[in-house]
């Protein structure tokens, strides 16, 4: 061990929240050595910070149970909206069982409604708008008066009303009686709401029971000292929580199926089944949480700090000081006697929370590109030869890759850049995956070149069956296992993007906007579904070359947009807004024993050493 005199870190470094009260800065002596420690952990030097190798810290099982709300969650969400697209856009086929479900070996798809392209990518547009933008208010909501716990257990009951509705709209009678166009969209964008409460705050919430807040040094069992990055830790956690997401889409294969062979009443009552573990999940884990209680909103100060931003600095000023002038200590300085209710610390977390939010207007464009526009990979596939798979199936590709990849870089790729000292930025994380996609999605108007060159009705392929005389060929014989290689490279590309992204949602926020701007992100998506929305009369034949090929050009300009603009934040340090007593929960046994023996070898329990608020250690 180091026995020299190591320079103290500062601790304002660390940034705890604002209302919480600064704790001393402690020199904990062991072997000579005078380390520096914060809330009872011991602190990187500068030195440390570049030589010694960082790796994510345990979490505790509440994480993982939370992940598991997740799943439950979305795999009731995806395995219905699985089949929305075709349910909405497609006849009841005509050699079908009145349920929805097409003869064994037809060539007719499953479909209900009957409504079209264009009314299919309305309707399923509107509803992610919805379930993607009102999550805003919600998340203020969650922040402000309600807390995000309850805000999630609200949601849980609104999304259990919607799926039964659900399933009564997809009974025979009432596809039958031609009317079931009312109670489906009910419960469709009454799902949309409940989805709305649920989705930012969950996120948030498994990121709050996150013991590790901020780099320190630990030994581990083999005698190395490692710092504890609280950036990988809950990167790590959120690849977790990632994966049980898609998990739970992978739902949608036997949704698919259930549609085709049953009909639809089961492809929504298997989602629902599932849904309903959910309650009792809830009241398992509502004593053994770390709840972030609502502590008003910070969003009234983040005004006053932008309206001094423009009053002292002016548009002139972005990028060149624009948030220095609304620091407190700036205008005591210039001779204000002004009392604010914020420190400098705060207009930084403002300024970061901008950047954030910056960040995510790169976003929406990705979204558009994973998976297509609209409902025009649903229409491309339409017009292809599938062999008597619902030509949906594929679609479920981009959970199996997810699924398959999470792991890969969980436990092989994210280590060894960490035993490597190579640090993969969260921008550059976040560049590689826009990359990614793009090139994956141009596969897309590839393919539908080609569909249109080899389909029997050239530029009305999508529509061919309904145009030839049954019992014609009606499909493009290019080969519907094509239609995987664009899903799979777009999919992997989602834990680069929207992984990093809820890291960055949650640490360059202040503790009582996390699940507002958690929120904000998510609205991005929301944004994507605006401009499906807006383009949903250009989803159809003979436009879908370029219902493709506009947005993947777009994203590969806006990926080197993104790159330049934001990769000074690579260099900046992780940083989480947190209270004290958030560090650490008696109940978390099983997190890392990390407290100031670590530094010399010896192995002691955070609980034996802990701090209280007085400064003084137990």
């Amino acid at each position: 061990m180091d026995t020299s005199t190591t320079q103290p870190t500062s601790v304002a470094e660390v940034r705890p929240s604002t209302d919480a009260k600064e704790l001393p800065t402690y020199n904990i002596s062991s072997d000579n050595v005078e380390r520096e420690t914060w809330n009872g952990l011991v602190l990187p030097t500068e030195e440390e910070k570049s030589t010694l190798r960082r790796i994510a810290g345990k979490m505790p099982a509440s994480c993982y149970y939370l992940c598991a709300v997740e799943f439950a969650e979305r795999a009731s969400y995806y395995g219905c909206n699985q089949v929305y697209k075709n349910f909405i856009r497609a006849p009841l086929p005509p050699d079908g069982n009145g349920a929805g479900a097409s003869a064994p070996g037809s060539q007719y798809n499953a479909g209900a409604l009957g409504k079209g392209s264009v009314t299919a990518t309305a309707m399923t547009e509107a509803f992610k708008f919805m379930a993607y933008a009102l999550p805003v208010y919600f998340g203020w909501l969650a922040d402000t008066k309600y807390g995000r716990f309850k805000m999630i257990c609200w949601g849980v009951a609104i999304c259990g009303v919607a799926h039964i509705i659900m399933i009564i709209s997809a009974l025979p009678p009432v596809l039958a009686s031609g009317h079931a166009i009312g109670p489906f969209a009910f419960s469709l964008y009454l799902l949309a709401i409940g989805a709305a409460q649920f989705k930012p705050n969950i996120s948030p919430t498994v990121m709050d029971q996150s013991p590790h807040k901020v780099p320190h040094v630990i030994t581990t069992e083999a005698g190395e000292r490692v710092i504890v990055d609280p950036e990988e830790s809950l990167n790590s956690v959120m690849l977790w929580f990632y994966l049980l997401i898609n998990v739970g889409a992978c739902f949608g294969i036997p949704t698919t199926y259930l549609a085709k062979i049953v009909g639809y009443w089961a492809a929504y009552l298997i989602p629902t089944i599932l849904y309903f573990m959910l309650p009792p999940l809830l009241w398992y884990l509502n004593p053994r949480l770390v709840k972030q209680p609502p502590g008003g909103s910070d969003l009234g100060n983040v005004f006053r700090v932008l309206g001094d931003c423009f009053r002292y600095g002016g548009i002139r000023s972005i990028g060149h000081g624009f948030w220095e002038p609304a620091k407190p200590s700036v205008r005591a300085a210039a001779g204000s006697t002004k009392v604010y209710g914020y420190d400098d610390q705060f207009v930084e977390d403002v300024r970061r929370t901008f950047q954030a939010c910056g960040i995510f207007i790169f976003t929406p464009i990705f979204f558009i590109n994973d998976g297509g526009l609209g409902a025009a990979a649903n229409a491309l596939t339409a017009g292809m030869q599938t062999n008597g798979l619902p030509n949906d199936l594929l679609d479920n590709l981009n959970s199996v890759s997810i699924v398959i990849m999470v792991p890969v870089m969980n436990h092989i790729i994210y280590p060894l850049l960490r035993r490597w000292g190579i640090r993969w930025g969260a921008i550059s994380r976040m560049t590689f995956g826009f990359a990614l996609c793009t090139i994956g999605s141009l596969g897309f108007p590839i393919l539908q070149h080609f569909v249109y060159k080899t389909s029997p009705c050239g530029y009305n392929a999508t529509t061919c069956a309904e145009i030839l005389p049954e019992g014609e060929p009606a499909l493009s014989q290019v080969s519907y296992a094509l239609y995987s290689i664009p899903i799979v490279l777009t999919a992997i590309s989602e834990i680069f993007v929207n992984v990093t992204a809820y890291g960055i949602a949650y640490s360059r926020s202040p503790k009582n906007m996390k699940g507002l701007v958690s929120s904000i992100n998510l609205f991005m998506t929301a944004i994507a579904a605006a401009i499906g929305l807006a383009t949903a009369p250009a989803i159809r034949d003979p436009f879908l070359v370029w219902a493709f090929a506009g947005p993947s050009i777009a994203g590969g300009v806006l990926t080197v947009i993104f790159y330049f603009t934001f990769r000074h934040l690579d260099k900046e340090e992780f940083i989480i807004n947190t209270d004290f007593g958030d560090m650490k929960r008696d109940s978390d046994r099983e997190s890392d024993e990390e407290q100031v023996g670590a530094v010399s070898g010896t192995k002691g329990g955070l609980m034996a050493t802990t701090e209280s608020k007085t400064g003084k250690t137990a």
